[in-house]
């Protein structure tokens, strides 16, 4: 199964990048460099959350219903005449189920590696997240995921499933953080260090080169 960040590369990534760039005002690279750093974030928060039974049924039913990948059937209507704020007010419940007390950090720490401010960041994040469920919602019914281990093994896949021990912690550092709003200090040693810990290929070569600039 191919990654999320192979997704981004995609012709499908590269029309969500360009839709998401011209609806929030925001130069393509810079949110391509964003949505690279995030969404690999949020796959893994995802995956945390469904590791508990009621966590798993809730992303199930979302899955199901709502975000059943028809989103992804008409880009150009998405971003035509702007992203409707009703989407957007998704993506905003979306991120704060999510990441929870972590999202303010997440975004600040994204935005100093990106060159953008945390305001900008979290505008691309909510036109991007219901996108993101939309692509998880698509692969649940193209792979018939009907339970929770089903379930935990699509997010894996699409993480990269092969993750090297550098890019798990790194992912969990920036989620457990202890929430208390100094997430950019917990991990900005290691992020604006530069640290190419773990850049052999997969999310960790994505990352490391955006943060070894």
């Amino acid at each position: 199964m191919a990654g999320i960040l192979d997704l981004l590369s995609s012709d499908l990534g590269k029309s969500i990048i360009s839709g998401v760039a011209g609806s929030t005002g925001n130069d393509t690279d810079k949110t391509s460099s964003v949505l690279t750093m995030a969404l690999p974030v949020l796959m893994k928060a995802m995956q945390r959350n469904a590791s508990t039974p009621e966590g798993a049924e809730g992303l199930m039913g979302a899955l199901s219903s709502k975000h059943d990948g028809s989103i992804l059937d008409n880009l150009g209507g998405l971003f035509g005449g702007g992203v409707a704020d009703t989407v957007k007010q998704d993506g905003a419940g979306i991120l704060g189920h999510i990441l929870g007390s972590k999202q303010q950090g997440v975004e600040q720490v994204i935005g100093q590696k990106s060159s953008m401010d945390a305001g900008s960041v979290a505008n691309i994040l909510k036109v991007a997240a219901p996108l993101l469920m939309g692509v998880l919602g698509k692969q649940k019914k193209e792979q018939n995921v009907s339970n929770s281990g089903d379930l935990t093994g699509l997010l894996g896949g699409l993480l990269g499933g092969n993750e090297t021990q550098n890019e798990q912690n790194f992912l969990e550092k920036i989620l457990d953080a202890d929430g208390d709003g100094s997430v950019v200090d917990d991990v900005a040693g290691m992020l604006l260090g530069g640290s190419k810990n773990g850049s052999g290929g997969g999310i960790g070569g994505m990352l490391g080169g955006l943060f070894g600039k």
